[in-house]
């Protein structure tokens, strides 16, 4: 029996990965992944690497074994992602695999916004396959936005139409211990963690702590869905993509990605990490 992680070499893959190595032997772990090469420092480390497609179904026959308990990361291409993860899903119903646990988003069934669509389906699809699952709801990641540090300091302005809306955010790496946690733990087999931050911040309550760490004069500027609709993909953003990035702002306004539950902080076993410190963290 193997712990295998899909999408290794992606920046949640490799973070787990990481939490991995810290709990477990590496001749334990296995990875799935597109390209050999990019999993060739994992490879060194004595982790095996099985070569497989999310859109080459036949490629996914020999990624698993019976018994191996699976992280499935869903994929990163946004309206391509359903029948990616039924292959996987599929796959696993096959090689018999004791655990598949799904990285989905905040509020499961209940998420009424456009990118939690495919998460939806992909959930039903493994509850219909009968396999011992375990369903990590994802909320947004501190990254999301502390990736555009730059852009906001050079404009002295957080854009968005998320409203007073709140996010209850965490940094990748607490998304990353809590996959490890139920992958080498008990206790967590047909169950449901709703993952998100300890503290809900709003997007000017993030303007300020930018400008706070800086000392430059950064603000909150809400604008209409169609004007952030144009900037984004005025910067260069899919209109598709950047469609659904508006549509989240929407869903936050509404509370969306609010919850604080805390399933992250009880299953990694200390407090989420803060924002503020996320901000410094990119700043340096």
């Amino acid at each position: 029996m193997s712990i295998v992680v899909t999408g290794a070499t992606g920046a949640l893959g490799r973070l787990v990965v990481e939490e991995l190595l810290n709990q477990v032997p590496a001749e334990r772990l296995a990875v799935v992944v597109r390209n050999k090469e990019k999993a060739a420092d994992l490879a060194e480390r004595g982790i095996e690497v099985r070569v497989a497609d999310y859109d080459a179904p036949e490629t996914l026959a020999s990624a698993f074994r019976a018994g191996d308990r699976v992280l499935l990361i869903s994929g990163s291409e946004v309206g391509r992602r359903v029948p990616q993860h039924l292959a996987v899903v599929e796959a696993a119903k096959a090689a018999g695999v004791a655990q598949l646990a799904y990285t989905g988003i905040l509020g499961g069934p209940e998420a009424d916004f456009d990118l939690a669509a495919e998460h939806k389906v992909t959930e039903q699809a493994i509850l219909d396959s009968g396999l011992p699952h375990t369903f990590l709801r994802n909320g947004w990641y501190h990254e999301n936005y502390t990736g555009h540090l730059g852009t906001v300091l050079e404009h002295g302005a957080v854009v968005g139409s998320a409203g007073e809306g709140r996010i209850a955010s965490a940094a990748r790496a607490d998304y990353a211990a809590a996959a490890a946690a139920v992958l080498t733990g008990e206790g967590h087999l047909n169950r449901v963690y709703e993952l998100s931050g300890d503290t809900a911040w709003s997007l000017a309550e993030y303007a300020a702590e930018v400008a706070a760490q800086t000392g430059k004069e950064v603000a909150y500027s809400e604008v209409p869905a169609d004007t952030h609709l144009s900037i984004l993909t005025g910067a260069g953003v899919p209109e598709g993509f950047a469609a659904i990035l508006v549509d989240v702002d929407a869903a936050i306004s509404r509370g969306r990605l609010a919850h604080t539950g805390g399933d992250l902080s009880r299953l990694i076993g200390r407090p989420t990490t803060p924002v503020a410190q996320a901000i410094a963290s990119a700043l340096a």
